[in-house]
């Protein structure tokens, strides 16, 4: 009987019935208006609490228009977007599961803005970006401000935890890069400096108690890109201004180079352990860990603390109930209408 990738955690003032996460995933729904999701949304999300997930992070949600990846990304720029949100939220607790929401700005890699913004005027490649502008340092505070709003509005709506997009290339990984901050102001001085005063201005918005989950890209693979040192640095930098818990990714700040992301079962889990060990905190894993042998390998070798399933939750949104009876632990967590069936 499996003991590890069921047992349950508290992540600061948040308990978690087992150590699963539904990774965030835009869902780039057509009939999203205004930012504000949906009864896709209310399906996609609800159906993955019946199916036993101990944690979902809702997809993306962009604090401005221009910051979403595409017009069809939800955002919460605005109280109009709180009781589409709250009816989501309410409807996952109503299952026993714990939901929270990743706030973020997609900066050049924002498709359908006229205009992008980003920490320098350097362009995503591709045929689908454009030129972005560079943000003045007012423009910078603004940006952290809606931030902080952003966080307000989730707190409001019930989530149990808030995650910041670090990774993939989007705007606070544009800050934090080499690659892509070529500023001479206090924002290019220092790279982690907008993830920080991000941190700070979001956990002013947060209970004491709620824990505050940031994703990074542990390394990038472009050529010339930062390597895991740069990323445990930053790490370090944003567990001091607030940050609970890493979700450890990678890549995302362009095309590779001569290093290549693995693209195998678990490439990315020693990242997620370098960070653990480097500091001591809680960590969740992600990429291709749909197997559940090795999800509950990541748990048991104490790999990481919580183990995130993406496209393997889109493709079984029981996959947290298959995984307790592929590894042979009694499912707790099964509907009183499907008890039937098991």
């Amino acid at each position: 009987m499996s003991q590890k990738l069921f047992a349950s955690f508290d992540l600061k003032g948040l308990h978690i019935n087992n150590r699963i996460v539904m990774a965030p995933m835009c869902q780039y729904s057509v009939t999203a208006k205004d930012g504000k999701p949906n009864e896709w949304h209310y399906v996609h999300y609800l159906s993955r609490a019946i199916g036993g997930t101990g944690l979902i992070i809702m997809e993306m949600t962009d604090v401005d228009p221009d910051g979403r990846i595409t017009d069809f990304d939800l955002g919460i720029w605005s109280d109009d977007h709180i009781p589409a949100f709250a009816k989501i939220i309410d409807g996952v607790h109503a299952h026993n599961a714990k939901i929270g929401i990743q706030i973020a700005h997609a900066g050049r890699k924002a498709e359908d803005a006229a205009v992008p913004v980003a920490p320098s005027a350097i362009k995503f490649p591709g045929s689908a970006y454009k030129m972005p502008r560079a943000l003045t340092t007012e423009e910078v505070q603004d940006v952290v401000q809606k931030f902080g709003d952003a966080a307000r509005r989730a707190v409001q709506v019930g989530v149990d935890t808030i995650e910041l997009h670090g990774a993939h290339g989007y705007l606070i990984h544009q800050f934090q890069s080499p690659l892509t901050n070529k500023r001479d102001d206090i924002y290019g001085q220092d790279l982690a400096r907008f993830g920080v005063e991000v941190i700070q201005a979001v956990k002013k918005e947060m209970p004491a108690d709620m824990p505050l989950i940031f994703r990074i890209s542990a390394v990038e693979y472009a050529d010339g890109g930062y390597d895991i040192d740069h990323a445990i640095e930053l790490s370090k930098a944003y567990q001091a201004a607030g940050v609970d818990a890493f979700h450890v990714s990678s890549g995302g700040e362009g095309p590779a180079g001569e290093r290549k992301p693995g693209n195998y079962p678990g490439y990315q889990v020693p990242f997620a352990r370098k960070i653990r060990e480097a500091l001591n905190v809680p960590v969740i894993a992600v990429g291709m860990l749909e197997d559940p042998a090795l999800a509950e390998s990541v748990i048991g070798s104490e790999d990481a603390d919580f183990v995130a399933i993406a496209r393997g939750m889109l493709r079984d949104p029981y996959w947290a109930t298959h995984a307790a009876i592929t590894l042979r632990n009694e499912p707790n967590n099964i509907p009183e209408q499907y008890v039937r069936a098991y």
